[in-house]
């Protein structure tokens, strides 16, 4: 299987593309899955404007990381990569998660972005094993909900201890 350079056409030759590409911020030349992860923020807007209460947004999370499932896997078989840099629908839903459980304030809202990517870079145990060993949509989609199970829980230390 040859592996292909992502691009627009192949971001709009089918619906599970723009997904995973987080509606094309995955295209970008540098860092894309810091930019797809900024996309959380207006997923997570969209999903606490549509749900009032933590249980139906925890639903709209789940629907939201199913649909990462199917979409990052049907576009990593397309690329040949079953985990591509450029498919960041994984940061954008982690990171919305994470904000569910973020204080509504720019200061936690920002310490939660560099927890989420730090934990999503450095990959600290049992990240690191789950992103070699599942390469499916379903791993693309899972590592990042551990990384973002590790911000929460930091945020929420440092909300004890504050």
């Amino acid at each position: 299987m040859t592996t292909l350079q992502p691009n627009l056409k192949f971001l709009f030759a089918h619906p599970a593309h723009l997904i995973a590409f987080g509606l094309g911020s995955g295209l970008a030349p540098r860092a894309p899955g810091t930019v797809g992860t900024l996309l959380g923020l207006p997923l997570f807007w969209l999903i606490v404007a549509t749900a009032s209460d933590l249980p139906n947004q925890i639903i709209l999370l789940i629907a939201a990381f199913l649909l990462g499932v199917w979409a990052c896997g049907h576009t990593g078989r397309a690329l040949g990569v079953a985990d591509h840099g450029g498919m960041v629908w994984d940061e954008i839903v982690a990171f919305a998660l994470v904000l569910l459980f973020t204080p509504a304030d720019w200061l936690w809202i920002a310490l939660a972005f560099g927890l989420f990517r730090l934990f999503d870079i450095l990959k600290p145990w049992p990240i690191r094993i789950a992103d070699a060993r599942m390469k499916n949509g379903f791993g693309v989609m899972f590592d990042d909900l551990l990384a973002a199970a590790y911000a929460i829980a930091i945020i929420k230390g440092l909300q004890w201890l504050v």
